[in-house]
């Protein structure tokens, strides 16, 4: 999936503790080429890594909200907008949920589902045209056997 983001691009990560958000991510970020150890940021909010993207040089934001309580004053302290609103950046964002009111309009959503030790149920859901057709695209390598 890391091959096909690009700049600008959403990924919310959905699932309940333990469901491997985190790991899902760790897993962008190698698509990214990022070599930095990634971890989830549950106490820093945000980390924030350097990569690339399509052969250019992209930040890679990886926000996790799990310890917000949602209300707009704490994520206005966060910056999160700014995040968000970064054209030359791919934002990660595990617990959504926790600020629903500050999404833009467009994202990708990646459900997570444990349904054994070492399996996961991924449901991708996409809001806006440019993940419909990311959504489209996976599913055309999904059926050739690419990864």
């Amino acid at each position: 999936m890391s091959r096909k983001l690009i700049p600008g691009d959403l990924i919310l990560l959905s699932g309940a503790l333990g469901s491997g958000k985190t790991t899902f991510i760790q897993g962008i970020a190698s698509g990214l080429d990022i070599d930095d150890v990634v971890s989830s940021p549950t106490f820093t909010l945000v980390a924030e890594y350097t990569g690339q993207a399509t052969d250019t040089p992209v930040r890679f934001y990886h926000v996790d909200l799990y310890r917000l309580s949602g209300d707009g004053d704490e994520l206005h302290s966060v910056g999160l907008e700014e995040y968000l609103e970064d054209p030359d950046a791919i934002c990660a964002i595990e617990w959504p949920q926790r600020a629903p009111d500050m999404l833009p309009e467009s994202w990708l959503l990646v459900e997570l589902e444990p349904i054994a030790d070492t399996k996961r149920r991924v449901r991708l859901i996409a809001r806006g045209r440019r993940y419909d057709e990311l959504i489209s695209e996976l599913r055309t390598e999904a059926g050739r056997g690419r990864g």
